[in-house]
């Protein structure tokens, strides 16, 4: 019988685990406003104060970034919205220091997701963290530590994780009904501009270069290791597995119920571009489990894959989903499962290729902002407790060790690393520039 969403029922997916209160540290009322500071207001910064500005039960107290032309833009942006202007600073730690913020929300750039967390965790604050976790594999762990030491909620922003039939999904898995699971493949596939070449030059009035490069080296400003465009160096980022595949590989190791993988390969290149990049605009990348193989393929060139596939809303056809960058397809010893994220939906077909079950919605920003917020005045874990986001940021940074290593590594769960590789190990943790150091007890 064909499974639709008004007799599908969405059931406990996992028990919330508690946190206890730290001593001193102020928790928000049922009925209390929960007050923010925003860290890197930029782009996905400023998209999510706008989000969380739109909320009754938020106020907006301090928007923080090294670059203070946006300051005004940004400003007025919010007011708008609430009616009051929140705090412009430059250096974050001013909202560490005011015991009245509850909660800090990060979008800065991947190198700073670790220590900026840390820092506010051990500021008693909450954190909402912008995916990936981490700029390394060590700094990932830390941020656990760090979270689970001052007892603080710390939810990363792997919003698929809130979605309702994504929830839907991983019931149909969980029922037995697709059979044993052997094999999924990730697809993140889509068209990306190029960066070109930059020179470097003076830094813009009114920008903290320094502030920004924080655990980075230093080096002369250049606009291609700035805003966005980081994302394809290998100091600040971890390129397209780290940007985007990052949600498709979170919610297929959710699927899968696995942690550590036995071992991890990977190949690919910069097959198509010329310019300043760094990170593969081709990358393939394989994590075997025990008794189950994931794939991740990405392709940066192709503008026939398409990222959110608002035209399959539109189409029956069967034949429209494999168009889709952002899907993941499970095989099991029965039936085949399709996800589409960011706003598409599921489906399962049979051996004789017949649609069995399906779902379908939207990816709203607003419930994993509320999961959050509720996370705070529970203290309780949320659905993308910093922990699940961490062991999926893991497969991330195997697939990049694996790459830029060139060759099949075996990773050593008890330490997160590798196993009798001294050049693979050496990737676990970077060198961090005084005074901006993820320190080694936090």
């Amino acid at each position: 019988m064909k499974t639709t969403r008004r007799h599908f029922l969405i059931g406990s997916l996992a028990a919330l685990k508690p946190l206890t209160s730290g001593r001193g540290l102020r928790t928000a009322s049922a009925g209390e406003r929960i007050v923010l500071g925003f860290m890197g207001i930029r782009g996905r910064g400023y998209s999510m104060a706008r989000g969380f500005a739109q909320r009754s039960d938020t106020e907006i107290a301090y928007l923080a970034d090294v670059d203070t032309r946006l300051f005004e833009n940004r400003a007025k942006g919010i007011e708008d919205i609430t009616g009051k202007r929140p705090k412009m600073v430059r250096d974050f730690r001013r909202m560490l220091d005011d015991k009245s913020v509850d909660a800090i929300v990060m979008g800065t750039p991947d190198h700073w997701h670790a220590l900026g967390t840390i820092l506010a965790c051990q500021a008693g604050k909450d954190v909402y963290v912008e995916k990936p976790t981490s700029h390394s594999i060590w700094e990932s762990r830390k941020m656990v530590d760090a979270a689970r030491k001052y007892q603080r909620v710390v939810q990363v922003g792997t919003q698929n994780r809130s979605a309702p039939y994504v929830k839907t999904a991983i019931e149909y898995l969980r029922s037995g009904k697709l059979g044993k699971v052997h094999f999924i493949r990730i697809v993140n596939s889509k068209l990306r501009p190029g960066i070109g070449r930059k020179p470097d030059s003076k830094p813009p009035d009114g920008v903290d270069y320094d502030m920004w490069l924080g655990p980075a080296p230093s080096r002369p400003f250049n606009e291609n290791h700035f805003h966005y465009t980081w994302h394809w160096l290998w100091e600040y980022g971890g390129g397209d597995i780290s940007n985007d595949g990052i949600h498709q590989i979170d919610i297929a190791r959710w699927c899968a119920n696995v942690t550590y993988p036995k071992s991890v390969s990977s190949t690919g290149g910069i097959h198509f571009y010329d310019d300043d990049q760094q990170t593969p605009d081709t990358h393939v990348v394989t994590w075997d489990f025990d008794g189950l193989t994931m794939l991740f393929e990405q392709t940066l060139f192709t503008p026939y894959m398409k990222k959110t596939p608002r035209f399959m809303h539109d189409l029956e056809n069967f034949a429209s989903w494999p168009f889709s960058g952002f899907r993941i397809e499970i095989y099991g010893t029965a039936q085949k499962m399709f996800i589409v994220l960011h706003g598409a939906g599921w489906k399962v077909f049979d051996a004789d290729y017949k649609l069995v079950a399906e779902d379908e919605g939207l990816l709203v920003d607003d419930l994993h902002y509320g999961d959050f917020l509720d996370g705070i005045r529970n203290r309780a874990r949320t659905a993308a407790d910093v922990e699940e986001g961490h062991l999926s940021t893991l497969l991330c940074h195997y697939g990049n060790v694996a790459y830029r290593t060139e060759r099949k590594l075996k990773i050593d769960p008890k330490t997160e690393g590798f196993l009798n590789d001294d050049e693979a190990n050496g990737f676990l943790k970077r060198r961090y520039r005084t005074p901006w150091v993820v320190p080694e007890m936090v």
